[in-house]
């Protein structure tokens, strides 16, 4: 998913002030860390009212901005290993400690690599988990995907792209489709950039979000835009890569490799470019961008997009009328793309206020209350 920050230590609920359902949200990916999970488990979570909730998260970069929650945000320290797996057992044992103490009447698993552990809780509590879905790591973790769906009472995906990887699985379940929402943007608090202006939000983790096919093709824009600049929003091990790529193909002028940035600062960046671009395609597991709350957050700030055909891209871009969709293997078919709406101002401008008209539909409050509903649900029994 996209690199978005948080704006906002956790506020504790207090107990037993009202007998609310309780629940537990196993978080591995959480704020103040960058990306898309981080970002749709925060969002989520912020709008409950009625349900007294814990979120179990790494310590991770926890000396972070408040976060705004009315929630209490528990944070393991998982320091003494570096690698994923690792990270994850060290919360997964935590998870069932905290469970003993917290009595949830249901568990909210936001990532498969949490599954195990709100398996083990149900055996332990009775409480039932749902599992939420986001894309590549159905198809990345087929077996750990399979034994999450066998043992949730209810499965939440992301698109109907997620969807349709999980009708591939063996793993029974109720599913829900539920779309990741986006954060209205508030007034432009800058003109835009008198240079074209690119920009891509991303982590640079994944190769198949298409910053190798962005270099590619920039030496084709630049050959008619030759004043063409590239915002690379985000960081990550592949940035090393990129920046040599750049060099080589004689682009290091037109590229700009800004990091991780808060999000006023990201904001800007939004205000100020022409074009948001991030050809997003399949991975080598065959796993593509679960939905991409990116391009709405490109969307509200009425910019047109040129999107991977490819993946829950499908649904966050409508072609031809908030976007552009390519092959996003081609770099020629991107460079077409970018130029014809660098060029053509007006279309640009036209699938920016298409985009922007069509946030509404996925605000996070109405995200967040489908979610709580699946939730009480699954708490007290009901069909979810």
């Amino acid at each position: 998913m996209a690199g978005a920050g948080t704006r906002t230590l956790a506020r504790p609920v207090p107990r037993g002030a009202v007998n609310k359902t309780r629940v537990l949200v196993l978080a591995p990916d959480f704020p103040p860390a960058f990306g898309g999970i981080q970002l749709l488990v925060h969002r989520v979570v912020s709008y409950w009212q009625d349900l007294e909730v814990l979120i179990l998260t790494t310590a991770e970069g926890s000396e972070g901005p408040d976060l705004g929650l009315a929630a209490t945000v528990r944070r393991v320290n998982t320091s003494r290993t570096r690698s994923r797996p690792g990270k994850v057992a060290l919360l997964s044992a935590r998870a069932i400690t905290e469970a003993r103490r917290f009595h949830p009447h249901a568990v909210l698993s936001s990532h498969i690599v949490m599954s195990p552990a709100a398996w083990a809780i149900a055996r332990l509590t009775g409480a039932p988990y749902i599992q939420y879905l986001h894309g590549r790591e159905v198809t990345s973790r087929p077996r750990l995907a399979d034994f999450a769906l066998r043992h949730s009472a209810a499965t939440i995906a992301v698109s109907d792209y997620t969807a349709s990887l999980v009708a591939a699985s063996r793993g029974r379940t109720r599913m829900h489709r539920i779309p990741p929402g986006v954060d209205a943007a508030g007034p432009r608090r800058q003109d835009q950039s008198p240079l074209p202006v690119i920009l891509t939000v991303s982590r640079m983790s994944e190769p198949s979000k298409g910053h190798d096919v962005m270099l590619r093709a920039l030496p084709l824009v630049r050959a008619r835009l030759p004043q063409v600049q590239w915002v690379v929003i985000g960081d990550g091990p592949l940035r090393p890569r990129y920046e040599r790529m750049a060099h080589a193909f004689g682009v290091t002028d037109q590229v700009r490799f800004v990091g991780a940035l808060p999000d006023d600062e990201r904001d800007a960046w939004f205000d100020a470019a022409h074009l948001f671009a991030m050809p997003s395609r399949l991975s080598s597991t065959g796993g593509g961008e679960g939905f991409g709350i990116v391009y709405l957050e490109a969307a509200a700030h009425n910019l047109a997009v040129v999107a991977g055909n490819v993946g829950g891209a499908l649904e966050a871009v409508i072609d031809g009328v908030t976007g552009v969709l390519v092959d996003p293997t081609d770099h020629l078919a991107v460079a077409d793309a970018i130029n014809d709406l660098l060029l053509d101002r007006r279309r640009a401008e036209a699938l920016g206020r298409a985009g922007a008209a069509r946030v509404p539909d996925f605000s996070w409050c109405s995200v967040s209350k489908r979610v709580e509903q699946i939730v009480m649900e699954v708490a007290t029994g009901r069909r979810a």
